[in-house]
């Protein structure tokens, strides 16, 4: 975070957990980061590369090959000194199937009708084998949406299976939220609910819980919604609105590590609701009011805005202002008072505007037990089906086979899409029960799931329909 200006109050600097503490320190680097800020690093805690929207930088801090001219537009042209202004509006994402590949879905924002709002979702892929190992844009500034569009939000939650990605991204001056799913196959075409709360361009955030089970959303006009959510089929359900009905005009959102606790930074306030009570609504405390301090002097006030939870399990809460501080939740698990709330308890050495970066649990495995429990990772080993029962051709275009296992019989078997929906497709046995043959032409293309249900087990086959 943090960016190179007049005196030394102005400094690039880093957070580092790899220690398993937080360690502070200021470094070298030309890019200025702003509140768009997406960053990466390898399983080790090495940096691989990070952008404010404006360009991608590499481990070096060189800008990537490639890697410049992100969000062409008239407002990324306004802020290419400092980065662009939008929380969220930097999301990277592993390509599931391929260790050196990545997503960087970003977006900037355009002129509606005297507001403002994103016009497109754009994606570009990076790709760490190139340039020496420091990595090449390959692909850049492809359209993934074209609409009216939330500015940022952006957010992503592993599939149940362990290995893929929902990507969520909201229209502007609606209820309408994008879900894609993002699999070894590529970017599939999106996924429109409605969420019931119209959503508009006030400084807000979303999230998942670490377990992927919740999202929230809060934002200070129309407040905060928590759902749940499948990892398997992509849905939202059962909507909890609650309103806030204070002051703010800035607001961020943290679940605690458990998923149990949703804290709501707003402002001039920090809030906790206990996810599992049977009122969520009524179990809000105030766990903190902003005890007027300013950052290192007036007017940089260390009021509250948006909210991260950090490899060491506690939430940093960054500031509405350019200050030097940083407030932190260090119990984040706990209720109430025992949480540990702490005011600007965390000193930088520069000033930070607004930074805080946009990190899904890259670490959560499959959801194992349910139908999207199938493919193997790095994560979570899902164990082995039984190899005897073998689905061929993979991928296929009309026909697909099933071998029997003559001592362990299948005795029901059914196709399901990527997103859990049965499908009408029935299954005929042949030469004498050796196999089960299914004609797929009618399926569009895709991902698709075979159950096949036995007297021991259930087994599960994923396949591709081209």
């Amino acid at each position: 975070m943090g960016y190179d200006c007049c005196n030394t109050i102005f400094n690039p600097m880093n957070l580092d957990f790899s220690s398993g503490s937080l360690v502070i320190s200021t470094v070298h680097r030309d890019m200025n980061i702003e509140s768009t800020n997406g960053v990466i690093c390898d399983k080790n805690g090495n940096l691989l590369f990070y952008s404010n929207g404006i360009y991608i930088a590499n481990a070096l801090d060189d800008t990537m090959q490639n890697g410049s001219g992100l969000n062409p537009c008239y407002f990324t042209t306004l802020h290419t000194d400092y980065g662009l202004t939008i929380p969220q509006a930097n999301l990277i994402i592993p390509i599931p199937g391929d260790s050196l590949k990545y997503y960087l879905f970003h977006q900037s924002s355009e002129d509606y009708f005297n507001t403002f709002s994103s016009f497109y979702l754009y994606y570009s892929i990076i790709d760490m084998a190139l340039d020496g190992g420091l990595g090449a844009v390959v692909q850049k500034n492809t359209v993934l949406l074209n609409d009216t569009l939330i500015e940022g939000r952006l957010t992503a939650c592993k599939h149940a299976n362990g290995r893929d990605w929902w990507l969520i991204s909201h229209e502007f001056l609606s209820g309408n939220v994008y879900k894609f799913l993002i699999t070894d196959q590529g970017i599939q075409n999106p996924i429109i609910q409605n969420l019931q709360t119209n959503r508009d361009n006030f400084f807000g955030q979303a999230v998942f819980s670490e377990q992927g089970d919740k999202y929230a959303y809060y934002e200070p006009v129309e407040d905060l919604d928590i759902f749940d959510f499948d990892r398997c089929s992509g849905d939202f359900s059962n909507r909890i609105h609650i309103a806030i009905n204070d002051s703010a005009t800035v607001g961020g959102v943290a679940f605690s590590p458990s998923g149990r606790y949703l804290y709501v930074p707003s402002a001039k306030y920090v809030y906790q609701f206990d996810v599992l009570a049977s009122n969520i609504d009524a179990s809000k405390q105030t766990i903190a009011v902003w005890d007027s301090t300013y950052a290192p002097q007036p007017p940089l006030a260390t009021r509250f805005y948006l909210a991260q939870l950090a490899p060491d399990g506690k939430i940093y809460i960054n500031c509405s202002n350019s200050t030097t501080a940083l407030h932190v939740i260090n119990q984040p698990d706990n209720d109430a008072i025992a949480c540990g709330m702490c005011q600007h308890c965390i000193q930088l050495p520069a000033l930070n505007g607004f930074t805080i970066p946009n990190h899904p649990n890259y670490f959560l495995g499959a959801l194992q037990g349910s139908v999207c429990d199938t493919l193997r990772n790095g994560i979570d080993n899902v164990s082995n089906p039984v190899e005897s029962f073998y689905l061929f051709p993979n991928p296929a275009r009309n026909t697909i086979y099933v071998t029997q296992n003559t001592k362990n019989k299948i005795k029901s078997i059914r196709l399901y899409n990527s997103i859990s929906q049965l499908q009408d497709i029935q299954f005929t046995s042949i030469k004498n029960g050796e196999y089960l043959e299914t004609n797929i032409s009618s399926l569009t293309p895709g991902i698709y799931f075979i159950e096949m249900m036995t007297e021991k087990e259930k087994i599960v086959k994923r396949f591709v329909k081209e």
